[in-house]
């Protein structure tokens, strides 16, 4: 078995494909996709980064969307998932591989863990660097909300963020209705896009609302009273004016 790294090819005996065919009846979800081929490094590094970004995941190469088995031939997938986490992979993203025989053919496992140095970033074109999430079974593109999120949990000292009348409108909004889009929240509290990326990041930091996506977009709403507890921070009531 491969460590989280590069990874190298290791053969499993065909006794133990049971496990890659209860994989494959589970179809794909949000830590598990297929691929029938690889082609480009560049498209599976979208793949690998949203894995990264969000709980990790599994790659079974040689497996059609519609869970048919269809095997690999050689072993130029492997290789070409080694390139795209090595060169178009920013910072580079950690994998265990596995090869299984499963009626007779190849299934090549890819085991991405969930990063530790998020976010992790896809080479699109030369000089063009997007982040991705996994949401069910589709790597999204992800906002500005999300970066900013990122970078309040490499903080190494607690975030300050301001009670403000802004902050108010929006959680009072939010317990009378079941979600809002970043554009309504910027016309109701009249504020520049930049700056309700930046409240909602915090309010998202401290797990007091969560974004969903939904209908090609994301929506915020009032984070489920299921969650764990917030991060070490300071929350202060900004004064009246």
């Amino acid at each position: 078995m491969a460590r989280y790294n590069k990874g190298s090819l290791n053969v499993l005996p065909q006794e133990l494909n049971s496990y890659i065919k209860r994989l494959i009846q589970s179809g794909e979800n949000q830590q598990l996709d297929f691929k029938f081929e690889i082609s480009d490094s560049r498209k599976i590094a979208k793949t690998l980064v949203a894995f990264s970004n969000t709980d990790g995941g599994t790659l079974l190469i040689g497996v059609k969307d519609n869970g048919k088995i269809a095997g690999v031939r050689t072993d130029e997938e492997f290789f070409m998932v080694q390139a795209a986490a090595g060169m178009y992979c920013k910072p580079e993203v950690l994998f265990e591989s596995k090869r299984w025989t499963v009626e007779g053919k190849t299934v090549l496992e890819i085991t991405i863990p969930k990063g530790l140095d998020y976010p992790y970033f896809a080479q699109i074109e030369p000089d063009k660097w997007l982040a991705y999430i996994r949401v069910k079974d589709e790597n999204i593109l992800a906002t500005a909300v999300h970066l900013k999120v990122w970078k309040n949990k490499t903080h190494n000292r607690g975030i300050l963020i301001e009670y403000s009348d802004k902050v108010k409108k929006l959680m009072e909004y939010l317990e009378l209705n079941s979600s809002i889009s970043i554009s309504k929240f910027c016309r109701m509290a009249f504020l520049p896009k930049s700056a309700a990326e930046n409240i909602l990041a915090d309010l998202i930091y401290f797990r007091l609302i969560e974004s969903v996506y939904k209908d090609n977009h994301f929506i915020y709403c009032i984070k489920s009273k299921n969650r764990k507890e917030a991060p070490r921070s300071n929350f202060r009531q900004a004064e009246s004016a």
